[in-house]
């Protein structure tokens, strides 16, 4: 099957196959003397799992590894329960991060009349020079992982 046809069978997108080839997630093609690539039944097969791995959040490297683990038939569960148990850690920092910056908003919203006066205490929040930007919270596996709450 030609690109258009592996992208509808899959869910993934022509560009993004394009790119998961590139980088190496998926193997290089078999490509016609035109070029075209061909796309067997286990290459689809292969980019549903991406595609079910992106969906549940997984970056590309850890795609990769699970991808890599998924082929190897002498793997052992405990590394891809360990991948996906530290996903499963940045996953809850996220949602914390993201309860914490809901908790500030609705607290500003409540805090402000919501009429047709000009005082907004969400406009002199988000004004305030005073407020120190809140540092962002890194992790020497994972990277910025995003702001720590003050």
């Amino acid at each position: 099957m030609n690109i258009g046809q592996a992208a509808a069978a899959s869910g993934v997108s022509a560009k993004m196959i394009r790119y998961y080839e590139s980088i190496g997630l998926i193997r290089k093609t078999v490509r016609t003397e035109s070029g075209y690539r061909v796309y067997a039944d286990h290459d689809v097969h292969t980019l549903r799992f991406i595609r079910r791995a992106r969906d549940l959040g997984f970056s590309v490297e850890q795609i990769a590894d699970l991808v890599s683990l998924w082929q190897d038939r002498d793997r052992a569960s405990k590394d891809v329960k360990a991948i996906a148990l530290e996903h499963v850690l940045v996953l809850e920092r996220k949602i914390q991060e993201l309860q914490e910056m809901a908790s500030t908003l609705k607290h500003l919203a409540r805090n402000c009349h919501g009429d047709a006066r000009p005082h907004c205490p969400i406009l002199e929040e988000l004004a305030n020079d005073e407020t120190a930007p809140l540092p962002v919270k890194t992790d020497a596996k994972f990277g910025a992982l995003g702001k720590v709450s003050a």
